[in-house]
């Protein structure tokens, strides 16, 4: 107790313990940052220096082969023309484009290439959402199915698939070349976009399913969308595999339906003697997927970038 004159200190009360530093979260931006700061570095910008000109160096060849006439091409090589312009002109375009053998190949590589990727991608992009969030029977073993399809070379389908195509009257067309590189292409494309759409949150698609959403208003409207990066991707390397096909094309398209690289393959009698058609031909065949690669290019980083962070 305490006197009338005296007074009362407070009670010493024990100090709170210290509280551990706040540790900084190593999630995907940290990682991104390092990835950046990693690709920036002045060697990894050197290495990929020297591999651009490595794959631009016969790109630049090609050009100026097919700039150059047959002439001069066969008195020297193409990098003569870097000390003498004069020898580039548009001669070898000018009597490509007259041609209407490689002019209608070229439109029917268009009629083959655009459809298949817009059906692969489409129906892929249907039943990878599907696959990865519809309850349906079977639904695991279909996809087993599917996933089996992967190991099954093209080779292996070209004969069954000539003779019954050939039954039904599409052997010799577009559309038969066309159904078979879907058919082909689906295996592929439904495993990727599956295993990218199972990755969405199930919290997200669920508070969609509370506010009313369908399943095909779900899929348009959000899964489409984060789904972009992946179908961007999809439809670059498809496009590019049936641009550059020739051994399908070959075999089940006929003279009036048959693409620009059979169209290109037939002009081949010797290099040297053709190389009038054979180089503008091959850089007009190359210049249509550099396009479309560079228009779907911020797309297809994303998606690298993506992967690269999960």
């Amino acid at each position: 107790m305490s006197g009338p004159g005296t007074v009362e200190r407070p009670r010493a009360t024990a100090a709170p313990p210290p509280r551990p530093p706040a540790k900084s979260p190593a999630g995907p931006s940290r990682r991104r940052r390092g990835l950046t700061r990693w690709l920036n570095s002045a060697a990894v910008q050197a290495l990929l220096a020297v591999v651009a000109l490595v794959w631009i160096t016969p790109l630049a060849g090609l050009l100026l082969s097919s700039l150059r006439s047959e002439r001069d091409n066969a008195a020297g090589g193409w990098w003569t023309a870097l000390t003498d312009p004069a020898q580039l002109s548009l001669d070898n375009y000018t009597a490509l484009l007259a041609d209407s053998g490689i002019t209608d190949a070229f439109w029917n590589t268009v009629l083959i290439s655009v459809p298949t990727t817009v059906l692969v991608v489409g129906i892929a992009a249907l039943a990878g959402y599907a696959f990865a969030w519809l309850e349906f029977p079977g639904r695991d073993w279909i996809f087993l199915v599917v996933v089996g399809l992967l190991v099954v070379p093209v080779q292996i389908g070209l004969l069954p698939v000539a003779k019954l195509f050939g039954a039904l009257g599409l052997f010799g067309t577009v559309p038969g070349v066309v159904l078979f590189h879907v058919a082909y292409g689906l295996p592929f494309a439904v495993f990727l976009l599956r295993n990218y759409f199972a990755e969405i949150p199930r919290e997200m698609l669920e508070a969609a399913r509370m506010d009313g959403g369908g399943e095909w208003r779900i899929f348009s409207r959000l899964v489409l969308p984060l789904g972009r990066p992946a179908l961007a991707s999809l439809a670059i390397f498809q496009f590019l595999w049936v641009w550059n096909d020739m051994l399908v094309a070959l075999l089940f398209a006929d003279s009036g339906s048959q693409p620009l690289t059979v169209a290109l393959q037939s002009q081949m009698r010797q290099f040297g003697s053709n190389i009038g058609v054979l180089a503008p031909g091959a850089f007009l065949s190359l210049i249509v997927p550099l396009v479309v690669f560079f228009a779907f290019q911020r797309h297809f980083v994303q998606g690298v970038m993506a992967g690269s962070v999960k």
